[in-house]
């Protein structure tokens, strides 16, 4: 599986995960444009990868994608596969955290994400061919300590990937969120030694690469990855309780706040292999919430009272 005559652009590329990215598409064959601030990162990269237009630097904000997607298209006059990689923190507690702190991540992350997106977007639609990946991270799948900031535009960017999948599929456009796990200084001293050591880029980039070939047909979902290990994550939702009118009171949903939790049940996934059948499951879901309506129906009519189910019906 390679990349030949591929264009991809990787931001964030002069080092660490996007460097990983960069140089893994690189190395089989695609042509790349490494974008990074640094610009002495961005070159060393296009080094590696030997240079002789086969990859190329920019230097570029992520905030002005479209000067970014422009030098692809000057120098390959396409663009193929965007990993949007770039960003930074700027850990603080809520408490404590400044708007500045705020503005400066969600720039970055999110408005950079959808900027480098929306310049591509249009491009990949003509050519009826794209492949995107989103970073996101564990903090905006699950929250972390100190990172509101981030731990939200992370969650954001999933959510526009959600949308992207639905819109571009119908025209190969393919798109998905990683959320990868990768050792780095921060994690120096935090986990042992020998997780450390298997927590390489390079563990990550194999799949992102995965993610963004012609033969990938998924789109819509989310994984984590790291280490070698690679897991599907979703959103589900739980079977949850239909009240009737007269039954829905503070005290009746204390009661059954358990019920409503439950998840056993569920299996109902917001993310779907094939976007252009999204929907089927709205409907399955309104099938069962009427066969609920029916359950209280049975009961109400034993009790003499008005029903759900026989309004849902009408």
């Amino acid at each position: 599986m390679r990349f030949d005559q591929r264009v991809a652009i990787v931001t964030g590329a002069g080092n660490g995960l996007g460097r990983a990215y960069a140089e893994y598409l690189g190395k089989l064959g695609a042509n790349v444009l490494v974008n990074d601030p640094q610009a002495s990162a961005a070159d060393d990269v296009v080094q590696r990868l030997g240079g002789g237009g086969k990859a190329v630097a920019n230097y570029d904000s992520v905030v002005e994608g479209h000067k970014v997607v422009d030098a692809a298209l000057q120098k390959w006059g396409r663009v193929d596969i965007l990993v949007n990689n770039a960003g930074i923190i700027q850990d603080s507690s809520f408490a404590k955290m400044a708007q500045q702190q705020w503005d400066d991540v969600y720039k970055v992350h999110l408005e950079g994400t959808m900027r480098m997106t929306k310049a591509s977007w249009g491009v990949m639609r003509e050519q009826e061919f794209g492949r995107i990946v989103n970073v996101a991270s564990a903090s905006g799948l699950y929250g972390n300590f100190g990172q509101a900031n981030y731990s939200a535009m992370k969650l954001g960017i999933a959510g526009l990937t959600f949308t992207l999948c639905k819109e571009g599929y119908k025209r190969n456009i393919m798109a998905n969120v990683v959320a990868p796990l990768a050792k780095s200084q921060m994690t120096d001293g935090l986990l042992e030694k020998e997780l450390n050591d298997k927590l390489t880029p390079e563990s990550v980039a194999a799949f992102v690469a995965y993610l963004c070939h012609e033969t990938c047909d998924r789109t819509g979902n989310v994984y984590e990855v790291g280490g070698g290990w690679v897991a599907q994550t979703r959103w589900q939702r739980s079977r949850g309780v239909v009240f009737p009118k007269d039954e829905l009171t503070l005290e009746k949903i204390a009661s059954q706040i358990d019920e409503i939790e439950e998840h056993q049940c569920s299996i109902v996934n917001v993310t779907r292999k094939n976007p252009d059948k999204i929907g089927p499951h709205m409907l399955d879901d309104l099938s069962r919430l009427i066969d609920v309506h029916s359950e209280v129906e049975d009961r109400d009519d034993n009790a003499g009272k008005p029903t759900i189910g026989r309004a849902q019906r009408s």
